[in-house]
């Protein structure tokens, strides 16, 4: 099936759109029963359904964007090869490394795999795909996934798994090939992240620099150099640094560094994934009950008395091992909101640096061999979004149709996040143009929106337009790269507030 359509801002009537179906069947006699007409939302559609009858009558059908989506039955969101075994998993069951794993639904929160088949489409802004993206192995939707026969007869057996842009490939693969892929992909020596430990003080926004990534975590550093662009006031939000520097003599005043290690060389830990994750919990516990030097208490409550009496306080991790070209680290740590009725802000820090320890986190640095002790988390510190209208994540380029010339959009209602999508729900989906941001494609609407409202308005779509275009260029220039570097691009986070806003919480570079 092919369809034809017009510029989004056109709107032709039914003889036009008849002719033109004419024509192009005429003059490719290829599409002869094959071509229909797609009218595009913004002006054509309307104009369709006041002529719908002389559509319904004519000899070739009309496409809606519910036809395109009904019969989707595959689709690549990442197109590699791996190896593993084939396994249907459980809500709530816990993957191996070496697992390809088939889920109903994509969970939020997921380990290291070696590759992903869900049966319910997913997006591709989510964590668990920008970790795929990230790790290198395929990851694909296929319609009846966990029914399937020719799928299912593969359960709990080792596995190939392809995914391109026309299909996927799964057949049956030895030990052998297995054991050969896995050494081939890890790496042999140890990676030790880079951290600064010399400044001992934190610092607001605006007193961090991009170059700044060591010592408080690239995720503060980028964000502190988007306040350096001249967007609108409101659109970034004000904030807090706290370095590594708090981090490391926290884990030395109670000697946490010691217990990681003892943890770490026992033979239990590195043998067993059960007794791991039971011990990391534990861990992690101590460490959220830890005491900290009186000096930091201080420092943590001058930041916290400097909010708004009643403001609730977004505590977000910040390490060396995220954010950076080449391994986003995407949903590896938590971050946390401080509530005004929870005492000192120390306590939410406190969960913060622990989840530096989460199991996840753990396995993805333990499999690429990066230094558990020189990894280092850092928080960023900024007023809680409460209660948003919308939520998103763009790209500045199309990452998933490949088009040139768009800015690839996924925004969903409210506090449904994109990076973490609430069951089967769809965000709306836009490719926004690079030159011409009335020239919006609408792919897909969110399934939560009431009626065909579209959830950012043109204004937001304008200012959206205008701050892709200056984050694209300044950060190209930062990592050293050419603006039309095909294998560059940023993502960023975004949020529309109660009030209206778009606000813009994270910039990070797109992993490849």
């Amino acid at each position: 099936m092919f369809t034809f359509e017009y510029e989004p801002n056109d709107a032709y009537p039914f003889d036009r759109i008849q002719l033109s179906h004419e024509m192009l069947v005429e003059h490719m006699p290829y599409l002869r029963g094959r071509l229909g007409y797609y009218p595009m939302p913004s002006r054509a559609l309307p104009l369709y359904r006041r002529e719908k009858e002389q559509y319904d009558t004519a000899a070739f059908p009309v496409v809606l964007d519910e036809d395109l989506q009904s019969d989707l039955g595959f689709l690549p969101l990442n197109a590699e090869a791996s190896y593993g075994r084939l396994s249907l998993m459980q809500a709530g069951e816990l993957p191996s490394p070496r697992d390809i794993v088939i889920y109903r639904t994509l969970p939020n929160e997921m380990p290291r795999v070696a590759g992903v088949i869900t049966a319910e489409r997913q997006t591709p802004l989510s964590h668990v795909n920008l970790r795929a993206i990230q790790d290198s192995i395929p990851n694909a939707f296929i319609t009846e996934a966990t029914t399937q026969k020719d799928i299912i007869g593969l359960l709990g057996k080792l596995v190939y798994y392809e995914v391109n842009r026309n299909g996927y490939e799964l057949r049956a693969a030895d030990a052998a090939e297995v054991d050969s892929y896995f050494a081939s992909i890890r790496p042999t020596t140890t990676q030790s992240p880079r951290r600064d430990l010399s400044v001992k003080t934190a610092r607001p926004l605006h007193a961090i620099g991009f170059e700044d990534g060591a010592i408080f975590g690239v995720k503060t550093s980028n964000l502190a150099t988007l306040h350096t662009l001249d967007f609108p006031e409101g659109t970034i939000p004000d904030g807090f640094g706290v370095p590594f520097h708090f981090y490391d003599v926290f884990m030395q005043h109670n000697g946490f560094y010691d217990v990681a290690r003892e943890l770490i060389a026992g033979d239990a830990f590195m043998s067993d994934r059960d007794v791991r994750v039971d011990q990391l919990e534990a861990f992690r516990k101590s460490i959220q009950t830890g005491g900290m030097p009186g000096w930091m208490m201080v420092a943590l409550g001058e930041i916290q008395a400097s909010f708004p009496e009643g403001q609730g306080i977004r505590c977000r991790s910040s390490t060396n091992n995220e954010d950076l070209p080449g391994f986003s680290g995407a949903g590896l740590y938590d971050s946390y909101t401080h509530q005004t009725d929870e005492g000192h802000l120390a306590e939410t820090i406190k969960q913060v640096f622990a989840s530096l320890w989460n199991f996840r986190a753990f396995e993805e640095r333990a499999f690429y061999r990066i230094d558990h002790f020189t990894t280092a988390m850092g928080v960023l510190v900024h007023p809680n979004f409460k209660d948003e209208s919308a939520n998103g994540v763009a790209v500045t380029d199309d990452i998933l149709y490949q088009t040139k010339g768009n800015y690839y959009l996924n925004t969903q209602v409210g506090e449904d996040l994109v990076t973490h999508p609430d069951g089967t729900s769809i965000p709306e989906e836009l490719l926004l143009d690079w030159w011409r941001p009335q020239d919006t494609k609408i792919m897909r609407r969110s399934s939560l929106a009431q009626g065909n409202a579209l959830l950012l308005s043109e204004g937001h779509l304008g200012l959206m337009h205008a701050c892709l275009g200056k984050i694209h260029s300044r950060f190209a220039r930062l990592y050293g790269k050419s603006i039309n570097d095909p294998a560059f691009a940023m993502e960023i986070e975004y949020k529309v507030t109660r009030e209206g806003t778009l606000a813009i919480k994270q910039a990070r570079p797109w992993v490849f």
